[in-house]
């Protein structure tokens, strides 16, 4: 069985204690034969010949067996879930490292919510997994063995009686298992779209309360809430038909048992203490039969989280190069590069012939959705161009390792991410050993250090996800000082300044201007104030390098970039 091959692969590790637990299971269930054969003395030696001293061995016998079970039952347990409990942690962690080690372009197909729901749903249906149906399987059939034995070594006839019907009940147990596979496989669809409506709303809560959209996202939320109650109402049906037929089976074959068995005692063929024995184990095997079928719905409803997660897993991670590139030294060169996102049908670059000398400024221009974000996200290698390369150096960075590239670039995006800790942790965020002074430094260069200041825990103050106690103008400021801190050769400012007032923006626009000094920046910026301080000016239209040059050269050359700057004569905030 697949399923059950993933769990014991899963679980390889940790194949001590569950090899323990083995051993506890064999012991279980030689308990349970031995309660099954101890009906035979009792019944013979006590009920019929009313012998007082056997009375006491077997009621001693008796304690002593569920005793050791408790004990046995005890260990095993707590090592299987053990087990399941660290499973369950390896493939969270196995998940969590994989998806952050995937392109970005991974991140345009997949919800934050979907992500987030094969991480925790997903991953957590493997521990009930191994917690509770494995320990079936492996208790549940030793016993089964066993008793089969005790019934078999009391009556042979009696036992295949008993059982001739269990093949027929599991054949109908595993077609209903088919079935509970596929439900179990769109439940999973409907709690990862529930996981995906509650990360939208929480994050978005602002636009939907903005709206006035309540009401209306509570409705989308009841209804995709009830779509996953109907599946789940499916899987339960499905789950207790299986013991309906098990139920079923278990009595009609019982039934035709104490039938036939009562006549061989009415008839003097066997004792009263044997037809009893025999049927104990009979009532006996009936239930680890119920409980393996359990185990059996079990498997199937892990089937649908298991391939999701196996579905991640198998998604290709980032192409890692073998270079390791120490720094730049004399320029960065793109050479016929077009660039297309996945699913679409036009490139979002086309063509670009770009040579950008070390320390030397470019400033991107141009309306929304020319392709200034694509080009400088390529730089980073968030993405791989569809045609052409990217040189550092004369270096493909295709080649290089993104441990040596990445750290070589600063970014300062206009998509603030903060995290939810301190504002300490989140500066030094660029810098793994940064001292108090760097921190200080770094704040203070970004204008962000006397608010910090005003904080209430100062430097230890934690500013909420996304920085949400924050202001829009203090979020930029912190995201810059995390930019300074780290320091980096070449930089990038994607709106850097767009959240800030005029007054803050002036403040930051000197840090960045010193931050600049002797660095390769790129520039994004709808004002033109920082435009045309550049050293040259890349006017891009549709995915294409349409002018370049400085900003005098553009103005005289009264293209494009003439007809943006009269529409921005004033810096006024109107998009280029």
């Amino acid at each position: 069985m697949n399923v059950l091959k993933k769990i014991l692969n899963l679980s390889r590790p940790y194949w001590g204690r569950i090899a323990l637990a083995g051993i506890c299971s064999i012991i279980i269930s030689g308990l349970n034969g031995s309660l099954a054969w101890l009906v035979k003395p009792a019944v013979d030696k006590v009920f019929v010949e009313k012998d007082g001293t056997f009375l006491l061995l077997i009621a001693s016998a008796i304690f002593v067996a569920y005793f050791l079970r408790g004990i046995f039952s005890f260990f095993q347990s707590y090592l299987m879930r053990s087990a399941g409990v660290k499973i369950v942690r390896d493939i969270r962690n196995m998940l969590y490292h994989h998806a952050t080690a995937l392109p970005m372009s991974f991140f345009g197909k997949d919800s934050t919510g979907a992500m987030i729901s094969r991480v925790i749903n997903d991953a957590g249906a493997v521990q009930g997994l191994l917690s509770y149906t494995v320990k079936d399987l492996f208790v549940e059939s030793c016993t089964i063995v066993v008793l089969i034995g005790v019934a078999m070594y009391m009556r042979w006839d009696l036992t295949l009686i008993a059982i001739i019907v269990l093949p027929l009940a599991l054949y109908a147990v595993a077609r209903l298992g088919k079935r509970l596979k596929k439900v179990s496989m769109r439940a999973q669809e409907k709690i990862s779209r529930i996981t995906e409506i509650l990360s939208e709303s929480f994050s978005g809560i602002k636009i939907i309360k903005s709206f006035c959209r309540e009401e209306d996202e509570a409705s989308r939320f009841r209804d995709k809430n009830q779509d996953y109650y109907r599946e789940l109402m499916r899987s339960t049906r499905i789950i207790e038909a299986t013991s309906l037929i098990m139920e079923f089976v278990g009595g009609l074959g019982i039934a035709f048992v104490v039938w036939y068995g009562g006549s061989l005692v009415i008839n003097n063929k066997i004792t009263p203490g044997q037809f009893f024995s025999f049927l104990t184990a009979i009532f006996m095997i009936y239930t680890p039969a119920k409980r393996l079928v359990g185990a059996n719905n079990s498997l199937q409803q892990a089937k649908a989280p298991l391939e999701r997660v196996d579905k991640l897993l198998a998604e290709e991670k980032e192409q890692e190069g073998r270079i390791e590139l120490k720094g730049i030294n004399k320029d960065i060169v793109f050479e016929k590069v077009s660039f297309r996102y996945e699913n679409t049908n036009d490139d979002a670059l086309e063509d670009i012939n770009l040579g950008v000398k070390k320390g030397e400024i470019i400033a991107f221009v141009g309306r929304s959705g020319a392709g200034k974000t694509t080009f400088v996200d390529l730089i980073s290698r968030f993405y791989i161009p569809t045609e052409g390369a990217i040189y550092i150096d004369s270096t493909d960075i295709s080649d290089v390792s993104l441990k040596s590239l990445r750290p070589l670039i600063g970014i300062v995006s206009q998509d603030i991410i903060l995290f939810n800790d301190t504002a300490r942790a989140n500066i030094a965020y660029g810098k793994k050993r940064a001292t108090e002074e760097d921190i200080i430094t770094a704040a203070k260069a970004a204008f962000a250090h006397d608010f910090i200041l005003e904080l209430p825990q100062g430097y230890d103050t934690v500013i909420g996800e996304r920085g949400v106690r924050l202001s829009g103008g203090q979020k930029q400021r912190l995201s810059i000082a995390r930019a300074i801190l780290k320091n980096p050769p070449i930089l990038i400012l994607d709106e850097a300044t767009s959240s800030l007032d005029t007054a803050s923006e002036m403040m930051v626009q000197k840090a960045l201007e010193m931050l600049m000094e002797g660095r390769t920046t790129f520039v994004i910026a709808h004002r033109l104030s920082t435009v045309r301080r550049a050293d040259r000016i890349i006017v891009l239209d549709k995915g294409r390098i349409v002018e370049s040059g400085t900003h005098n050269e553009l103005l005289a050359l009264n293209g494009f970039y003439r007809k943006l700057y009269d529409l921005q004569f004033d810096d006024s905030k109107v998009d280029l």
